[in-house]
């Protein structure tokens, strides 16, 4: 059995409310979000042919999902490291992962009835709940044995698509199917607009949550800091007041850009007569 991980708590000077959260973890978790949405607004403008952009090949633009979607995994872990630090609930536990498992399914639901064909049926939120409970079910573990399985976790896609050519080709296509490549083990990426499956991705929620552990163990760690109050840091705050609010925000990101595009689109022939 593996060693039992003791969290280590934190303790601030400046009184907090009751709901504490790590206000540079919530920045960091804005930036993600600014980020996305402008990768999301170009995404848009190439859908609705008003920038033709290539986003499925263009490395200036898959490199930058790659970024991004590791920016909000590495965040989840830091704030499941933050809430074992605090021994979260779990019941509180539990709210936060049907929240982000009914998102998901919201996100398959509306991807369908845009893009039929490649419809989102493992994107970022469906990865993420499911990651979720495997960290909390890992989250005791000591760090050397969390540290090996992050390695096989980053390492195993690029380690099988190197070998699946000498394996059965029908078990080939059988992880190649939709009902298994959530798993990550595929040798071609399915046919949907959103794919974050659980290898190499449980890697980066797991690396966040080994950071974040070793900054509560840390004495004057920088992440488990306040923003201080000055009003120079009015942008920091922006960010975190952004990133305490996440989910609802991604919810409806796309839903104002594309429909105000989309609005855009039909006013802009009309304006020019």
């Amino acid at each position: 059995m593996p060693t039992q991980f003791h969290p280590v708590t934190y303790t601030q000077s400046e009184p907090r409310a009751a709901r504490d959260r790590w206000d540079r973890l919530d920045a960091l978790r804005g930036l993600a979000m600014v980020w996305m949405t402008a990768f999301h607004f170009c995404f848009d403008l190439s859908y609705l042919q008003l920038w033709r952009q290539d986003f499925y090949h263009n490395p200036v633009w898959t490199w930058q999902r790659t970024a991004i979607v590791s920016m909000f995994l590495l965040c989840a872990g830091l704030a499941q490291a933050a809430a074992h630090s605090k021994q979260t609930s779990a019941a509180r536990f539990c709210r936060r992962w049907l929240q982000v498992a009914g998102c998901a399914l919201l996100v398959s639901a509306g991807s369908y009835l845009v893009f039929p064909n490649s419809y989102i049926y493992f994107g970022v939120l469906h990865g993420m709940a499911v990651m979720l409970l495997l960290l909390r079910l890992m989250q005791g573990w000591n760090n050397r044995l969390l540290f090996s399985i992050t390695v096989l976790c980053l390492i195993a896609p690029g380690v099988y698509q190197y070998v699946a050519s000498g394996l059965p080709a029908s078990l080939v296509e059988l992880l190649n199917a939709k009902a298994f490549s959530p798993l990550g083990l595929v040798t071609r990426k399915p046919a949907t607009e959103d794919f974050v499956p659980l290898l190499p991705w449980l890697g980066i929620m797991l690396l966040g949550f080994q950071i974040g552990r070793h900054q509560i163990a840390k004495s004057g760690a920088w992440l488990p800091g306040y923003l201080a109050r000055p009003a120079q840091n009015a942008l920091c705050r922006s960010l975190a007041w952004l990133g305490r609010h996440s989910l609802s925000y991604y919810m409806l990101h796309q839903l104002v850009l594309m429909g105000g595009l989309m609005l855009l689109v039909l006013l802009l022939p009309t304006a020019l007569d």
